[in-house]
């Protein structure tokens, strides 16, 4: 059973590598200001896959029931659409309010990456150094429970022909979930390094990592769009 359960946190790990997680988190990743912010919006989209994933895939374990082949359908096709949002989000923040960013440091001795936007003919307003840190990312929680919700119905069948006891599926569930949060905060990390990076030396290279983010974040959600199966159904 502890191998199992290891197995799950592993495979919850490279869980969050996946592609339309990767394009989520890096379109997160630029409403963030620095690396602490960026993994705070990771680990908390895998708080918000996990919490779904232990709902659904709990409920339908202890009442032995599936999640039908056109709902898991349906859910795909929204993680498909979320994207599309998410990639039009950054790339409309970008178009509309470049990102001056530069190192500021508070009154209480705290340094950190500064960001924040105003249009190129404006002129820079000191009162935007007069800003609160960082809150709870819901943004993040909701995007990962939309994720979780369309990921629990391929998780559910694997819990189901592997594990005879559905208190045991429900552990499987928690240990992958929590293996998915850690793998996701690392990963937010790792994607909050070329941001940080280009954002210290030159302002113009940060927007343009905006824009691949926002358009990668596009063709993910696309791509997930065009392979669920009522849309391969229709363009038959």
């Amino acid at each position: 059973m502890i191998s199992l359960l290891l197995l799950g946190l592993v495979l919850g790990m490279r869980h969050a590598l996946e592609a339309d997680h990767l394009a989520a988190v890096a379109s997160l990743a630029t409403r963030s200001k620095g690396m602490r912010g960026t993994v705070l919006q990771g680990a908390v989209w895998g708080l918000g896959h996990t919490m779904t994933l232990l709902v659904v895939g709990g409920a339908c374990l202890l009442l032995r029931a599936a999640i039908s082949e056109r709902v898991a359908a349906a859910l795909e096709g929204a993680v498909g659409v979320m994207l599309l949002l998410l990639g039009a989000d950054v790339l409309r923040r970008m178009r509309q309010r470049r990102v001056h960013l530069h190192v500021h440091r508070h009154a209480d001795g705290m340094v950190h990456l500064h960001a924040h936007r105003h249009a190129p003919e404006e002129a820079h307003d000191p009162a935007h150094h007069q800003h609160a840190h960082a809150g709870f990312p819901l943004r993040a929680l909701l995007v990962g429970m939309v994720h979780g919700l369309a990921g629990s119905a391929a998780l559910l069948l694997l819990t189901l022909t592997t594990l005879s006891s559905a208190w045991l599926g429900v552990a499987y569930i928690a240990v992958f979930g929590v293996g998915s949060i850690a793998g996701m905060a690392v990963l937010a990390a790792v994607i909050s390094l070329p941001l940080q990076g280009t954002a210290r030396h030159l302002t113009g290279w940060y927007n343009g990592l905006e824009a691949v983010i926002g358009a990668g974040t596009l063709l993910v959600g696309a791509w997930v769009l065009y392979n669920t199966s009522w849309l391969q159904n229709l363009l038959r």
